[in-house]
């Protein structure tokens, strides 16, 4: 059975008359009939019956009536649903994230996507550091990471979100609690936890920081995670230096204090460079329509 004849029929069914059945399938009346003829045929059974001044459906027509409806109505969702999937309107979007960013960039991105593409769902993936995102995006685990540079892999497009200068996280009695803003020197004698991860960014920005401060930071705890370097920090355990947005973070017992020479560390949103995922490319498309990026597209170096 042929689509077009099933919509033939359902047009003469809704009809009952061949000539304004015709006229809204913008074909001849006698190319209609030959259709109908060539279904009845086909079905071995009549579907109308026919006589000089009426057309109406045989039990058999008025079965297949409801059954072309239902048909007919889920081949055109399934066209509308194809079309809003191929142009980037309906799917599903892996998104990871570093662990600050769950709370300082994630609620912007979600906010954007609901408003722009209500019929994309995010899948999301926090607390992944950048190494662990680059892999993920490599074999196709997420398609969209927010993490921070450097970033290194094969084909990975970089956007930069933020560039974020680093605070200083040190327990509310502190000596230098008091102060406003801290000199990056004033910390040389200070122990500091740091992120364990061996690849963090972070600390390395840290280390960098300090070493032009004119010393090396004496590393006496670390933590697998913000909540936890936090958690160490109230504990009276030491200072930590940090992204200014895990401020988004209070905790009792640690207060956030400016640096005055500390540098910053950058945030971006990473993508395949070939991926030709449609939903993919609509969602980075509407977040810079969002002015959520303040620069252009950055190849990652190869590893």
């Amino acid at each position: 059975m042929e689509l077009r004849h099933l919509r033939y029929f359902a047009a003469v069914a809704e009809t009952c008359h061949f000539g304004q059945a015709a006229a809204q399938l913008h074909i001849a009346q006698p190319a209609l009939s030959q259709a109908i003829r060539q279904l009845e045929s086909e079905l071995d059974v009549t579907l109308f019956t026919r006589t000089t001044r009426q057309v109406s459906l045989t039990p058999a027509g008025e079965f297949l009536r409801t059954e072309a409806t239902r048909v007919l109505a889920a081949i055109d969702d399934s066209v509308r649903g194809v079309r809003r999937i191929g142009a980037g309107r309906h799917g599903l979007v892996r998104l990871g994230l570093t662990g600050t960013a769950s709370f300082s960039h994630l609620p912007g991105i979600a906010r954007v996507v609901k408003r722009e593409l209500p019929e994309v769902a995010l899948e999301i993936h926090a607390d992944l550091l950048t190494p662990a995102q680059c892999e993920r995006l490599e074999s196709g685990a997420l398609d969209l990471g927010v993490l921070r540079p450097p970033a290194t892999g094969e084909g990975l497009t970089l956007r930069t979100l933020e560039v974020e200068p680093l605070a200083l996280a040190i327990p509310v009695d502190h000596r230098l609690a008091v102060e406003p803003v801290v000199a990056l020197a004033d910390l040389r004698t200070e122990p500091f936890i740091a992120y364990s991860a061996r690849d963090s960014a972070v600390n390395e920005a840290v280390l960098r920081s300090c070493r032009e401060a004119g010393f090396v930071p004496r590393r006496e705890h670390e933590a697998p995670s913000t909540a936890v370097l936090l958690a160490l920090v109230a504990a009276g355990l030491g200072v930590a230096i940090v992204p200014a947005s895990v401020r988004a973070l209070p905790l009792e017992g640690v207060v956030f204090r400016d640096l005055l020479d500390a540098g910053s560390v950058e945030l971006a949103l990473a993508y395949r460079t070939d991926d030709d995922n449609p939903v993919v490319d609509a969602v980075i498309e509407i977040l810079e329509a969002a002015d959520l990026f303040t620069a252009p597209r950055l190849e990652a170096p190869r590893s």
